[in-house]
């Protein structure tokens, strides 16, 4: 069973700045595609960026120009580098690697814990 952990999360002025790790307890990036989802309370959980197992990336709009997703596969570690951050970034994060990756889930995959990202003054 591959176990994902997530950290980085807390509290952050808006306009601030959050780096949020995902460690994989395998090397799974050369077969699963990579994705960070984000729930708020009320609202459908959503994928706002994702990483293929190529490296190719692709983002929510409404993150695009403000997160970045990289991976180090020496480390089993994907990273989501969060600029600008708004209190509409507020949720909790959760990292997903699975074979399929869809707006709202990953399919055939496994999950991290999740961590809270606040933004607020």
């Amino acid at each position: 069973q591959v176990q994902l952990v997530e950290s980085g999360g807390g509290l952050v002025q808006p306009g601030g700045s959050l780096s949020l790790s995902c460690v994989t307890s395998e090397s799974i990036f050369s077969t699963y595609h990579v994705g960070w989802y984000r729930q708020a309370p009320g609202k459908q959980r959503e994928l706002v960026a994702a990483i293929s197992s190529s490296g190719a990336t692709n983002y929510a709009d409404s993150v695009r120009g403000r997160f970045t997703i990289s991976r180090d596969n020496a480390k089993n570690t994907v990273y989501l580098r969060m600029n600008s951050l708004k209190p509409e970034d507020t949720a909790v994060y959760y990292c997903n690697a699975a074979v399929v990756l869809t707006a709202t889930t990953g399919i055939g995959g496994y999950w991290g814990q999740g961590t809270q990202v606040t933004v607020s003054s």
